[in-house]
């Protein structure tokens, strides 16, 4: 069995434990989908491929299904969860009102450098569907996302939201290669972005909420076509 194809041995830092950096790997390869849904974690395996002994791996395993990226299987070991349609509707939901609470305080509480730095990616953004670069659209939606959530200043939610976002964070390669309408979220993302710049929280409440209802209503309607 080929687990984690992509996987390379660790580069360890002298700042992090051992048991973090297998965390943090495993996490991101199961995220971007290079342990994918139903495969096999195996320690002996990954330890293997990693570089490191089988404890720290065993330990990350524990931690990756206390998060529900992993699921125990009685007798069979770890598996990588599967992610339901239902999964990521439910997720939207959810992320929708959150994100529009984030948009909201960060109009309230956003410097004027950060505001630049949205500015940034919101134009790296705009470059990157012009010349369709999925994978530019995906790290620099990110990135937009993420200075909104930080700038909230509120970590509970910043935790939360994060959570959620991994939850999803596998079909965003299909949504942003399917959607032909990637304009429509350069001008969401402007919208959301003025609202923040003239501090009208409510506004960016309305705009980043219905950004995260539009992705939903879209994969909706994107899996009925293919039933």
């Amino acid at each position: 069995m080929n687990v984690g194809k992509d996987l390379e041995k660790l580069k360890l830092h002298d700042y992090k434990p051992l048991r973090d950096i297998v965390f943090e790997s495993l996490r991101e390869a199961i995220i971007d989908g290079s342990l994918k849904p139903g495969e096999r974690v195996m320690e002996v395996q990954l330890a293997e491929k990693l570089g490191v002994s089988r404890t720290p791996v065993r330990e990350a395993i524990r931690k990756l299904e206390l998060e529900g990226l992993l699921i125990m299987v009685p007798r069979k070991g770890a598996y990588v969860a599967d992610v339901s349609f239902k999964d990521v509707l439910d997720v939207l939901e959810i992320r929708a009102s959150l994100e529009g609470l984030a948009a909201s305080l960060a109009a309230e509480k956003m410097t004027e450098e950060e505001i630049l730095h949205l500015q940034m990616k919101s134009r790296e953004f705009s470059k990157c569907v012009e010349s369709d670069d999925v994978q530019g659209m995906i790290q620099k939606d990110s990135e937009f996302h993420d200075i909104i959530l930080k700038s909230a200043r509120n970590t509970k939610l910043i935790n939360i939201i994060e959570g959620l976002r991994d939850q999803v964070q596998r079909f965003r390669v299909v949504y942003f290669t399917e959607f032909n309408k990637s304009s429509y979220l350069t001008q969401e993302h402007q919208r959301v972005l003025e609202a923040i710049s003239n501090r009208d929280s409510e506004v960016a409440q309305k705009y980043a909420q219905q950004h995260i209802v539009n992705i939903k209503n879209y994969i909706v309607s994107s899996m009925k076509d293919k039933m």
